[in-house]
């Protein structure tokens, strides 16, 4: 045999000897990663002990009315309004979900499999728009429909995205009407 042949035949990995180290770094890297856990759970229950001023979320009524618009697709979180990474935690708010989301003369019905169902009042909404982020969600422009709304003393943005698309643009324009229309009634009385 060549030379070369005998040094490439000869190559192989070092045993491991040091079993004990390396559980070691093992361990130490486990703990590091529950630590690293624990702490932003605990963040996550401080923020929500921080916003438990907020009131309880209203319940759908019981005849809310014919649906003008109906969507599937999920619920990103809510945010403080104008604040886009300022995620609201209390009441569930900041639980993400599968979202079935029904608009009617009465208000915005949005139902969560898993998560706490909320209602808007049609005399709460301030405003829909189209948006590309919001608290750990960044799409691309206009892929998020936004609902800003009024809970108690606070306004509130929620992200929800359809299974399609498409249908944002409608939800935006019938809400915003729905807004108009309520805004001038009031006005009128």
């Amino acid at each position: 045999m060549t030379p070369v042949l005998l040094l490439a035949a000869e190559k192989e990995s070092a045993e491991v000897t040091d079993w004990a180290a390396r559980i070691g770094w093992v361990a130490g890297l486990a703990l590091f990663v529950a630590l690293v856990y624990w702490l932003m759970r605990e963040g996550w229950k401080w923020r929500g002990t921080l916003q438990g001023d907020l009131p309880e979320l209203p319940v759908s009524p019981d005849d809310p009315g014919p649906a003008l618009l109906t969507m599937t697709g999920r619920y990103h979180g809510s945010t403080t309004a104008g604040q886009w990474l300022d995620r609201i935690v209390a009441r569930g708010l900041g639980t993400r979900s599968r979202a079935e989301l029904t608009l009617t003369d009465a208000g915005l019905d949005v139902v969560r499999p898993g998560a706490s169902d909320f209602f808007v009042p049609v005399a709460q909404l301030r405003e829909a728009r189209l948006d590309k982020g919001i608290a750990g969600k960044v799409l691309t422009e206009g892929g998020l429909l936004v609902v800003t709304w009024a809970h108690g003393d606070r306004l509130i943005d929620s992200g929800f995205r359809s299974d399609h698309a498409a249908e944002h643009t409608a939800w935006v324009d019938t809400i915003n009407s729905m807004i108009e229309k309520n805004t001038r009634e009031g006005a009128e009385r």
